[in-house]
């Protein structure tokens, strides 16, 4: 969707859509659910792990952590990631609430 017309929306509904942008590609799935059962930040394994090339990793890491899900940092040569708690916290709490709303009505108009 062009930039001109997320004005039609409010600012709740484009963050929803933003957040399921980036959840929606399972490389991306995947990189977090990697990520979230490590003890420590990962810096190289990425590539080896999910199977996908370098510069396909960095663009993914890239929207994942221009979205705040996962949080980098520089050790040397290279860069370090992890998910973000906290974010990644108010993102699954977004979601119930956007999903809630289905379970608050009984919708039955279409059977």
């Amino acid at each position: 969707m062009g930039k001109s017309k997320t004005d039609l929306f409010t600012a709740e509904q484009n963050d929803l859509a933003d957040i399921s942008r980036v959840l929606s590609h399972p490389a991306r799935i995947r990189i977090l659910q990697y990520l979230a059962k490590q003890d420590s930040c990962v810096c190289g394994e990425l590539v080896t792990e999910i199977g996908l090339a370098q510069p396909t990793i960095s663009q993914h890491l890239k929207e994942l952590k221009k979205m705040g899900l996962i949080r980098g940092t520089i050790e040397g040569a290279s860069v370090c990631y992890c998910v973000d708690l906290e974010v990644m916290s108010q993102v699954q709490q977004r979601l119930f609430s956007f999903f809630n709303q289905f379970e608050q009505h009984q919708l039955d108009c279409c059977d």
